[in-house]
């Protein structure tokens, strides 16, 4: 039997996953309920592309319930009093001085990365080489565009 993926979140990650579940059980699912009843009116479904694209549609919100739902099963929340200020941890804030300027991320589980809103997984290259280090310390990652260097200047909670 496979081994349960345990999926790491910060408490607002939690309550992201936990509002999209909400959505899509009550809202999207009968929006595409409805659209599958009005493709239905169009007569033969076998050459009915409404109909098709309605019930691939429901097929991936189906889906996406499930993975939401099995996430949250398996979910391992930090909490604040968790998270460490001397050392880099999941939910730590960090300053890092990286590709010629200060940057500031969030050090998240997978499931919430997100690197345009400044959010690195800990399983990332970057957020990796950070975990356990302090302020003050040049850390060197292998990232899949070559080696990078930098500093961390701030540790928050």
């Amino acid at each position: 039997m496979a081994e349960n993926k345990e999926y790491v979140l910060t408490r607002d990650g939690k309550a992201e996953l936990e509002a999209e579940l909400d959505r899509l059980k009550n809202v999207t699912r009968k929006e595409v309920s409805e659209k599958i009843k009005e493709a239905r009116s169009f007569g033969d479904l076998s050459e009915n592309a409404e109909y098709d694209e309605a019930k691939n549609e429901q097929a991936e919100v189906e889906a996406r319930i499930n993975e939401i739902e099995y996430m949250l099963k398996y979910a391992r929340v930090i909490y604040d009093e968790e998270i460490k200020s001397d050392v880099v941890t999941p939910g730590s804030k960090v300053v890092l001085d990286i590709f010629g300027g200060e940057k500031k991320y969030t050090i998240v589980g997978s499931t919430e990365a997100d690197p345009y809103k400044n959010k690195l997984s800990y399983e990332s290259p970057i957020g990796a080489a950070c975990l356990n280090r302090s302020a003050g310390e040049t850390v060197t990652a292998q990232t899949p565009g070559g080696e990078v260097q930098f500093k961390i200047v701030s540790i928050e909670r």
